[in-house]
């Protein structure tokens, strides 16, 4: 990673730069732990440039917790004080999550909210569909629900059935053109990892067999995918419609097809990227043709174990390698050092990932190990240990916990209810709000004729829309605008579903769902609401239902599983319908509040990379759960180090009391056996630190009166997240805090 003209210190501007985490090339160190300031750099704003003459590039693999999102925030801080104009920095993301988290680092570090607001920081595919948009003259559109793609894929099917039926050649007598829900899902599984690694060819390819060969894709699904393609985009420059990545396919083609068109990137001095290691060769094209067409200052940071959307071609051979051939200026530089956690979970982490890194945290960052027989105990362990670490005066907003997949909260959101602990969940939806459990409160919601009780109209909205996916009903005529007229008077809602059942009456319906309406029909109000939903979901064959609505098959597997939790819920709670009913909208109530204060957070591994919690919970370690069998080794391996390595101060990791059924991962980190060599760093560490105390008095300021503090010229420990002076330097201004 370039570093910039910078050693540390002050950065000018007014900011103060805080990187204690940046030693290898940010700052420099004297004896006593002295950050160095800059040099005086140009004040007119340019880049330095090498000798060669070309911006100044580069890109850096670091561990865990290196400080890898605010490095980049430094770098943006240092041009800024260079005098660089906000419009003319970008700063790239893989993920909206990841975008967030960058954008508060720089807030963070000191710069102001408005100067922020002026930066452009976005997603690569942020960036594909304003630059299409620009070359197009029209905003962009998404279609990103895959269900809604099972038309174009079948039109694909027969396209090529036409196209190549009764060709001379055993090459195409064997092609296996289905049009089952688990034949879709592969095909637009095999389509993403074309596109993503850019190795679709034409249509007017002269041997698709070959193609298909060196695409290391099926035959039959690489023709799928051609036929997809030509359709999608009509021959013409503009696709016809677009889903989730589209955007960045899209513009990448159109890159290697016109290279000038990259001329269409606004005159950005200043690139840097975040989460390099979620890299394709999609989005690989795009910043490479970025760099080259702005000459910008690149700066770019990843960690090869944190690859974990391989279906999306995600590779670390862009950190190891694609950089470097395409820009040979290009200087790395190894972030090693964590200063997220103490050795003691550094040490277990090395021992999973087997690698080699190190801690400048001098704590004892706890691992705790709990057990459990059932989900229902597993979520009370999870309990006990928020309520230990309140009970330790911490912050509850400084709790994560962390889970493998979304059905697992189901449990989980019901303990956290009934222990009335408030929780949030940033990116994943509350079980309440998930389709599937949304489908199964509209059933409840026909039984009793009371949808009027969910209070929001957007949650009621939500209902209608997953009863209409699950009963097959989405393409009915109309239903668009009776969605929005149910919502408003929900006493429309069994009249519309007894209206749309495929017969000119209830009584002459076929269909699954005809049939669950005739059920709930007949089934007096104070049923037990656990049988009602099992009698339901055996009538509809909700596992067959998920695989047609969610396409994929993992996600179809998590939404069944989220499902069988709820009925399972349903049945424990002994409840009626009406009881039950009254119950889950108490809850939905509960946990929509929003709180600023007092809650925990709860999501999936997936979505908190770049982020980092005091206190990380990771329930459910077993197996079968995670690691998950459906999705690779390896992947499984790093999403769970991303979990992991979330924390600074406890990590609290929940398995099965049955040893048999724990995680491989659990064994694998060597907690025990990694302890003594750790108990040793941690003393090092210590005595460090006390020997750089000798030279610095160390600040009671709060947070509030950080400026207060930088203006009289003190300076923040990074590492134990405090602010002080040097020995020798007056006290006089800060008795207060000393």
């Amino acid at each position: 990673m370039r570093g910039g003209g910078g050693r540390g210190g002050a950065c000018g501007a007014g900011w103060t730069c805080y990187h204690g985490a940046l030693d290898l090339f940010l700052l420099d160190r004297t004896t006593h732990g002295r950050v160095l300031h800059p040099q005086p750099h140009p004040p007119d704003g340019r880049a330095d440039r090498p000798a060669d003459g070309h911006p100044a590039r580069g890109a850096g693999e670091a561990n865990a917790g290196a400080a890898k999102t605010t490095t980049l925030a430094l770098r943006i801080a240092e041009s800024l004080a260079r005098n660089v104009e906000p419009a003319r920095i970008l700063a790239l993301a893989f993920t909206p999550e990841a975008r967030d988290v960058l954008r508060q680092r720089l807030l963070d570090i000191g710069v102001p909210w408005d100067t922020v607001n002026q930066l452009d920081i976005l997603t690569i595919e942020d960036l594909a569909m304003r630059t299409l948009a620009q070359l197009e003259g029209e905003a962009l559109r998404l279609t990103l629900q895959p269900r809604r793609l099972k038309t174009h894929v079948w039109r694909a099917v027969d396209a090529v059935a036409a196209q190549y039926a009764g060709r001379p050649g055993s090459r195409f007598a064997e092609l296996d053109l289905r049009k089952s829900e688990t034949a879709v899902s592969g095909y637009l599984d095999t389509l993403l990892r074309l596109k993503a690694r850019m190795v679709l060819q034409g249509e007017d390819d002269d041997d698709p067999v070959e193609a298909a060969e060196v695409a290391q894709a099926p035959l039959t699904d690489y023709l799928v995918a051609l036929a997809y393609e030509t359709a999608r985009l009509d021959g013409e420059d503009r696709a016809v419609f677009r889903t989730a990545f589209d955007p960045t396919y899209d513009l990448a083609r159109w890159l290697r097809r016109e290279p000038g068109c990259a001329q269409a990137f606004p005159r950005y001095r200043v690139v840097v990227c975040d989460e390099l290691h979620d890299m394709n060769e999609a989005s690989f094209v795009i910043v490479e043709a970025l760099i080259r067409a702005t000459g910008a200052f690149f700066t770019g940071v990843g960690d090869k174990h944190q690859v974990i959307h391989d279906q999306l071609g995600a590779s670390h051979d862009y950190l190891d390698f694609r950089f470097r051939h395409a820009f040979p200026a290009l200087r790395a530089y190894p972030l090693t050092t964590t200063y997220r956690h103490g050795p003691h979970l550094t040490l277990a982490i090395d021992a999973l990932m087997d690698n080699r890194g190190s801690s400048g945290v001098p704590d004892h960052t706890e691992i705790r190990q709990l057990h459990y027989d059932t989900a229902e105990d597993c979520a009370q362990q999870v309990v006990a240990a928020i309520k230990e670490w309140k009970k330790d005066k911490r912050r509850l907003e400084q709790c994560a916990v962390l889970m493998r997949d979304r059905h697992q909260s189901i449990a989980l959101e019901n303990a956290l209810i009934e222990a009335g602990i408030a929780y949030r969940v940033p990116v994943m939806k509350g079980y309440l709000q998930r389709e599937e459990i949304l489908f199964l409160r509209g059933v409840l919601a026909i039984c009793l004729g009371d949808l009027r009780a969910v209070p929001s109209y957007e949650v009621r909205t939500a209902i209608v829309e997953a009863l209409a996916a699950f009963a097959g009903l989405e393409a009915a005529a109309g239903f668009e605008k009776v969605k929005h007229d149910i919502a408003k008077e929900p006493s429309l809602l069994r009249g519309f579903f007894q209206g749309h059942l495929g017969g000119d009456a209830l009584a002459d319906a076929e269909t699954a769902f005809a049939d669950v309406m005739r059920y709930l029909e007949q089934v007096p109000q104070d049923s037990p609401a656990g049988e009602v939903l099992a009698e339901v979901c055996r009538r509809m064959d909700v596992a067959a239902v998920a695989k047609r609505v969610y396409v994929n098959p993992y996600a179809a597997s998590v939404a069944a599983r989220s499902i069988d939790g709820f009925v399972a819920m349903a049945g424990k709670s002994g409840l009626g319908l009406a009881a039950f009913w009254k119950k889950i909208n108490a809850a939905e109530v509960f946990a929509s509040r929003k709180r600023e204060k007092d809650f925990i957070h709860l999501d999936c591994v997936a979505d908190v990379k770049g982020q980092e919690f005091g206190h990380v919970i990771m329930p459910y370690l077993e197996v079968n759960e995670f690691p998950n069998p459906l999705m690779p080794a390896r992947t499984e391996r790093n999403l769970f180090y991303v979990g992991v390595s979330r924390t600074r101060q406890r990590l609290t990791l929940i398995s099965p009391a049955d040893t048999e059924r724990r995680s491989v991962f659990l064994r694998q980190m060597q907690i025990a056996a990694v302890a003594p060599k750790a108990d040793q760093a941690l003393r090092q560490l210590e005595n460090k630190v006390t020997e750089e105390r000798a030279f610095r008095l160390y600040l009671s300021a709060r947070y509030e009166e950080r400026e207060e503090v930088r203006q009289l010229g003190a300076q923040f420990d990074t590492v134990r997240k405090q602010w002080y002076i040097e020995s020798g330097q007056d006290t006089a201004p800060f008795q207060r805090w000393l």
